[in-house]
C-alpha cells in the first residue's frame, strides 16, 4: 500500500504479545520493528523510520504515558495505540489526551487492530503529504519580492487592485504587474487557489 509506506513499531514488555503482534502485521504486509521497552525504542528513533507505533501502556520504567509526553516534548507527531488491561482503562484514557489516536483493550480482536492500525497509518500518509505540500508553498514564498509579499498580503486580505495600490502608495497598473508575477512565481492558476496556499501556511490575518 503506497499510501501506508513507513515502519509499524510494537512496543511491549511480553514478548509473546510482542511475537504476535508482529506475526499479525506482516502477514498484513506490514513492516514491523519490536522493542522490550520504551527507553529501548526511544534508543533506536534517531534515524529511524516510524510511521506508527503500538505500545502496552503499562510497562516496567517508562510508561506508554511517559512515552507520549516524550514523543511531545521532542516534537514527534507519530500516531501513537496504546494497547490495555481491562484496568488500565483510565489511563489509556489519560494516553488519548496526551495525544494517543486510539486505544485498544485487551483482549482484542486482530481485525480491530489491523483496523486502528490502518487509519493511523493513512493519518500519518496525510500529514506527511500536507507538510511537504506546506514545504513548497513556503520555498515560493520565499522567492517573492517584498513589494510582491505585499501585494499577496493585499490580494488574500480580500483587497481590490485599487485599494492594494492606494495602501501601497504605487499605481494599479504596477499592482497589476506585481499580481502577475507573484501567481507566476507561487504556481497558483486563480486566486482561490492562492487564498488556499495562504491558508495552508497560516498567512491569513497576519
Amino acid at each position: 500500500m503506497p499510501s501506508e509506506a513507513g515502519i509499524v513499531h510494537v512496543i511491549d514488555d511480553d514478548e509473546a504479545l510482542r511475537d504476535s503482534l508482529t506475526f499479525l502485521l506482516r502477514a498484513a504486509g506490514l513492516q514491523v520493528w519490536t522493542h522490550a521497552s520504551a527507553s529501548a525504542f526511544l534508543a533506536a528513533l534517531p534515524g529511524a523510520d516510524v510511521a506508527c507505533i503500538v505500545t502496552d501502556v503499562r510497562m516496567p520504567g517508562m510508561s506508554g504515558i511517559d512515552l507520549l509526553r516524550r514523543l511531545k516534548e521532542l516534537g514527534i507527531g507519530v500516531p501513537v495505540i496504546v494497547v490495555t488491561g481491562h484496568g488500565d482503562v483510565p489511563l489509556a484514557v489519560e494516553a488519548m489526551k496526551f495525544g494517543a489516536a486510539d486505544f485498544l483493550e485487551k483482549p482484542f480482536d486482530d481485525e480491530v487492530l489491523l483496523a486502528s492500525v490502518h487509519s493511523a497509518l493513512r493519518q500519518r500518509a496525510g500529514e506527511a503529504k500536507r507538510q511537504s505540500e506546506r514545504a513548497e508553498i513556503e520555498s515560493r514564498l520565499a522567492n517573492l519580492s517584498s513589494r510582491e509579499r505585499d501585494v499577496l498580503d493585499g490580494l488574500v486580505a480580500g483587497h481590490a487592485n485599487k485599494q492594494i495600490a492606494f495602501d501601497l502608495g504605487i499605481s494599479p497598473r504596477t499592482v497589476e504587474i506585481y499580481r502577475a508575477n507573484l501567481m507566476d512565481k507561487m504556481k497558483a492558476g486563480s486566486l482561490s487557489e492562492l487564498v488556499r496556499m495562504a491558508l495552508i501556511v497560516d498567512i491569513l490575518g497576519r
